[in-house]
């Protein structure tokens, strides 16, 4: 018998594709993850131009910038692209790089099948956005009926969005299947339930909500291509069909899909607030069980946004009531953040202003929320800008907050090299005065009478909100060309990170930046909640070399 072939040094493997095609064949879950992330931002732009314009057209009474159909298609667009080609597909970015990384795995359960969820997304953010050749659909990313249904929407475009819902929808289905099996199966010696990182609790109740919203809503749209294309009439009171029928099942996915945006986005408050607090996350528990309350009760609460059509008191009082409920496990969390700083040694890093910055926009959204949970409150403010600044303070407050903190935390991580925090900090204060001077003023514009979905006014009490509010918007776009900026100067001169640049908790800071292939050579034993402080204790203990943060000490960056 041969003896085992004894190596010294690295080998390569000769199979092993380089360049561009080891993207596009790869299944390494971090690739993955980078692929989506790089696709986000590609998207994030094509919203946020399309944001630009819709401002634009409003800034001033009777613009004639747009015409009518044009500002119908860009909002249509912008709507689409923000809640299905960004904000949903940035969580399975950052899931997919960091998940098995946490869970102290090598990979997602399901790999290639991981890969094709990835390229669903891809062809259904294509899809969509090939309509823009030909006629983009114009009914809004809500697509009401009758104005989706044929004799409204006469072109194609309607069909692309339906071709895009099926696409990212069957890959964020995917994508949680995978999340969800890799999360009951792979993680690590003695990470139980009680000690996994509340990201992945959130990821693992956001993939629960995923599967039960989205394919009710596969469903809501092939009805809505039946009816479009075969002659059925699910949606047709005239063929014995009701329109409000698809108010119904897409509120059903509209309202859960909230909590699919803004649940991770808690999860990054939660994992980048005891780091830079420099204590414990206060109340593990009950923020976890918060996670699972506000997911179980965010299924209950849909028609909420229907209190204007027909329907019983009895059953308005039952979802007004639903509303204010979800707010107790919403407000726990709140107060279990409060409490995680308070004490603290806090290290203003940009992560954490933006974590901070998140929770205060994201608090001010449900407090409006309040307002609008009250059916006879609702009935006056329904319909108007008053709704659009409550939907951009709940849905972007929190998400684009989050998703900025979770780039200036995870990206020494990703590419072994850090992010300039003066470049941090001056994007942050661009997006946290920027955003509230575009959508608190909204308010204003909406107890006024403004409504929504409007191309064009002749009231000139509404220019000056109009106006500030354009501003604001600038400023926002101002914000992520600073954080763009900040990317690239990192990647050609930013400092080297070395492994644990933040002295963080998780498991993923145990590997190197970025991390190998295999993610671990030895996957460590967790003992606690905060795997890596238990591992810099053992260090320090064998060494006799300081592993901790020590206040007033900067970090080596």
């Amino acid at each position: 018998m041969g003896r085992p072939q004894i190596i010294a040094s690295a080998v390569d493997n000769p199979d092993r594709t380089r360049g561009w095609t080891s993207w596009i064949t790869t299944t390494d879950h971090k690739k993955i993850g980078i692929m989506y992330l790089a696709t986000v931002l590609v998207f994030f732009i094509l919203g946020g131009v399309e944001a630009l314009l819709i401002r634009t057209q409003l800034a001033v009474p009777d613009n004639t910038l747009l015409t009518p159909e044009r500002y119908n298609q860009i909002l249509t667009m912008h709507g689409t692209t923000m809640v299905f080609l960004v904000v949903v597909p940035v969580w399975a970015g950052f899931a997919n790089y960091l998940l098995p990384l946490m869970l102290g795995a090598r990979d997602v359960a399901f790999p290639r099948l991981n890969a094709w969820s990835y390229w669903m997304y891809l062809f259904g953010g294509i899809a969509l956005y090939a309509s823009m050749l030909y006629s983009p659909p114009e009914a809004g990313w809500f697509s009401y009926v009758p104005l989706s249904l044929k004799q409204y929407s006469g072109t194609n475009g309607q069909e692309a969005w339906i071709y895009m819902v099926h696409l990212t929808g069957l890959s964020s289905i995917i994508g949680a299947i995978n999340f969800i099996a890799t999360i009951h199966n792979m993680r690590a010696p003695g990470m139980g339930w009680g000690r996994m990182p509340l990201f992945v609790w959130t990821i693992l109740i956001y993939a629960y909500l995923v599967i039960v919203a989205l394919t009710s809503l596969a469903a809501t749209v092939t009805m809505l291509l039946l009816d479009r294309n075969f002659g059925t009439g699910f949606f047709d009171p005239a063929q014995g069909g009701s329109a409000l029928l698809w108010q119904h099942l897409f509120w059903f996915f509209g309202h859960p899909e909230v909590y699919i945006l803004v649940l991770p986005a808690f999860g990054v408050f939660s994992e980048i607030l005891p780091v830079f607090a420099r204590k414990p996350i206060f109340g593990y528990k009950a923020i976890a069980a918060a996670t699972v309350g506000i997911a179980f009760l965010g299924m209950l609460v849909w028609a909420h946004h229907m209190f204007a059509t027909p329907m019983s008191t009895t059953v308005l009082a039952f979802f007004m009531l639903m509303s204010f409920v979800i707010a107790v496990p919403t407000g726990v969390k709140i107060f279990n953040w409060i409490a995680t700083l308070w004490r603290g040694t806090v290290e203003w890093t940009t992560a954490l202003l933006y974590c901070v910055g998140g929770i205060a926009t994201f608090t001010m959204g449900g407090i409006t929320g309040i307002f609008l949970a009250v059916f006879p409150i609702d009935w006056q403010l329904t319909d108007t800008y008053f709704v659009v600044a409550h939907f951009h303070y709940t849905a972007f407050g929190a998400s684009a907050f989050a998703m900025i903190a979770a780039l200036y935390f995870w990206w020494p991580k990703m590419t072994g090299r850090m992010l300039s925090e003066k470049l941090g900090k001056v994007g942050f204060a661009l997006m946290f005065i920027g955003f509230h001077t575009t959508f608190l003023i909204q308010h204003s514009a909406g107890l006024s009478g403004m409504p929504r979905r409007i191309y064009e006014y002749s009231e000139t009490s509404w220019t000056w909100y109009n106006f500030v509010s354009t501003i604001g918007a600038f400023m926002i776009a101002l914000s992520v060309a600073v954080t763009v900026v900040g990317v690239v100067w990192s990647l050609k001169r930013g400092a080297i990170a070395g492994p644990d640049p933040w002295k963080a908790n998780t498991l993923e800071w145990f590997t190197p930046s970025p991390p190998p292939e295999n993610n671990f050579d030895v996957v460590p034993r967790v003992r606690s909640v905060e795997p890596m402080k238990d591992i810099r204790r053992e260090i320090e203990q064998r060494t006799n070399a300081e592993q901790r943060y020590r206040s007033g000490q900067p970090m080596l960056h």
